[in-house]
């Protein structure tokens, strides 16, 4: 039997999402897209599951997209027509990460070995990302021509300012997690042996939260970057309105008095 592309697990309420091409270091193919695009679809529609990690099988998170599949690969010939590449962002690479980041649960990234190109972003767009000593992270797009796609010229920016992304964006240097960690772009770097344990931990962490106040938190912030200072605070009522009216904020305060867990249970 052939093994999946992404190998989809649960336990509790957390399912994890394993890019599973460990032979080509989990590089992009159209298969793996679309795979992945139908794994973070039925976790999303799954009540049961309140929160998602994506990690990778084998060696590395991903090395990004695989540029020996015909979707990109160059037609050498001569007079060949070139490969729409715009065309490839539209429709496999914008969409993933507009999945990721509409998810009604918190994503975990969990990241070892190399996260490369569009495989560095896509963990990016996690709303936190866990990565080994070992792991790094590279913006490798310029070596090949092009630019920063899968998101990063809209989230490096946002992560670590204009002058570290503009570095990492044009130079293309392995950035290894640690100093990632430092700079701000990701969440946090542990001991390689440490990572799985560490990731189940918060990812079970975050289910046992309020994950509707949790996605609504990311958009907010992702939103406030864009408005100003008037419309970030009406936007804060809003969404303020919405929760407050929910089941969460009513088990939330009523734990909170009792001196006891809340159980919540919105999604």
């Amino acid at each position: 039997m052939n093994e999946p592309l992404v190998r989809s697990t649960q336990s509790g309420a957390v399912r994890t999402l394993q890019l599973n091409r460990p032979e080509a270091l989990n590089s992009f193919t159209s298969q793996l897209h679309a795979a992945l695009m139908a794994a973070l679809d039925e976790a999303a529609g799954d009540p049961a599951v309140r929160c998602v990690v994506l990690g990778g099988a084998g060696r590395a998170f991903c090395a990004g997209q695989d540029l020996s599949d015909p979707m990109v690969a160059p037609d050498f010939t001569p007079g060949a027509t070139p490969k729409d590449l715009g065309q490839v962002i539209e429709s496999l690479y914008a969409p993933l990460v507009l999945r990721i980041r509409s998810m009604p649960v918190p994503v975990i990234a969990e990241v070892h070995g190399v996260a490369a190109g569009a495989g560095a972003n896509l963990a990016l767009a996690c709303d936190l990302v866990v990565a080994g000593r070992s792991a790094s992270f590279i913006q490798a797009f310029t070596k090949i021509g092009l630019v920063p796609d899968t998101g990063g010229t809209w989230l490096l920016p946002r992560l670590v300012g204009q002058a570290r992304a503009m570095g990492l964006a044009l130079l293309g240097d392995k950035l290894p997690a640690a100093e990632a960690a430092q700079m701000g772009l990701i969440w946090k770097c542990v001991e390689d042996d440490e990572l799985s344990l560490t990731v189940e931990s918060l990812a079970h962490r975050l289910a046992a939260m309020p994950v509707r106040a949790l996605v609504a938190t990311r958009k907010a912030l992702a939103d406030a970057q864009a408005l100003d200072l008037p419309a970030a605070l009406a936007r804060e009522a809003a969404l303020q309105r919405d929760l407050g009216a929910a089941g969460d904020y009513r088990e939330g305060v009523e734990a909170f008095r009792a001196k006891r867990l809340p159980q919540f249970d919105d999604r």
